[in-house]
């Protein structure tokens, strides 16, 4: 077995991030940091040098000069942006990533979702593409102690990307006078997003968080009518998971297929991705009257997903 290198640049507050810190730690095979800098983001990354052995990304990023390498691709949103800025990322996951993946024969993904996306766009049965899942984290349960509000709010964890739609939540509760939600976000978002609130006439029926501990982000979950995620696509959705553990519903798109995985039906699916009316309507129903779901009978555990990672990594580290 040769030494097995991990990029540690992915950990953050962000989602794959989380992914890292989470899989990472829990690993059982002796690994050893890149030490790498920059963004693991960075196209120009690929041509690094690294050591010999197994490099394992916890995110989408390739080496071309690895001798093996194992990658974590969450999803393909990517490969949807809108033109002209996704050629790049076509350049970069046909030249780059999808080599790579046909070179190490596997490719971890988060969700039935996102594997049927990766087969589909590989077309190659002979990688084998291993769902390891996402986890959440045992403080995110129903009886944690809800955050103290006056009034019932929403709750949205994400960001400003168009994918995640959030702009349709915001409209929709203009036709809400009551409504109130109180968001997560990256702070480098919130000067943007205090823009799109002033121009609704909603800054005062909103809350930037930030900085919160898993037990702060808990909290408010349970403390919400509802957690709003009108994503329009996504690779998992680890806020819908996170939510409905805390026993609260989530209002999203239905045909976000790994967000209505993961949620079934603790929550309540829109037909219109953009109909500001729907989403009122469905806002207003969840803060007259909010209620409470059972979390999922299934497991979702870090450790058993870190294991799966862990089992990838020793097969293919001969």
């Amino acid at each position: 077995m040769t030494e097995i290198w991990v990029d540690t640049r992915w950990e953050g507050l962000h989602g794959i991030g989380r992914y890292a810190r989470e899989v990472c730690s829990r690993l059982t095979v002796p690994w050893r940091s890149l030490g790498l800098a920059g963004s693991p983001a960075s196209p120009t990354g690929a041509l690094a040098r690294v050591p010999s052995g197994l490099v394992y990304s916890p995110g989408y990023n390739a080496f071309r000069r690895a001798e093996r390498q194992v990658l974590t691709v969450h999803d393909l949103i990517h490969l949807e942006t809108p033109w002209p800025g996704r050629a790049k990322y076509l350049a970069y996951y046909n030249a780059i990533v999808k080599p790579v993946l046909k070179r190490s024969g596997v490719v971890i993904t988060v969700s039935e979702t996102s594997r049927r996306a990766i087969a589909a766009w590989l077309n190659d049965s002979s990688v084998e593409i291993v769902n390891a899942g996402l986890g959440a984290s045992p403080t995110f349960r129903t009886d944690v102690m809800p955050a103290v509000a006056k009034d019932p709010y929403l709750m949205y964890v994400g960001n400003l990307r168009e994918h995640k739609n959030i702009t349709v939540v915001l409209d929709a509760m203009t036709r809400v006078p009551s409504s109130r939600m109180r968001l997560l976000i990256p702070s480098n978002e919130h000067s943007e997003a205090n823009r799109l609130f002033a121009a609704r006439g909603l800054s005062e029926r909103v809350e930037l968080l930030a900085g919160l501990s898993d037990e702060e982000l808990a909290s408010h979950y349970r403390g919400a009518a509802a957690t709003v995620m009108p994503s329009t696509l996504e690779g998992f959705g680890l806020p819908a998971l996170e939510s409905v553990m805390t026993g609260t519903p989530v209002l999203y798109w239905h045909g976000c297929s790994a967000v209505a995985e993961t949620v079934g039906k603790r929550g309540q699916a829109i037909v219109g991705a953009h109909d500001v009316e729907e989403w009122g309507e469905a806002i207003e129903d969840a803060l007259a009257g909010p209620q409470r779901v059972e979390p999922p009978a299934r497991a979702y555990g870090w450790s058993a997903t870190a294991a799966i990672v862990n089992d990838v990594l020793v097969a293919h580290n001969d």
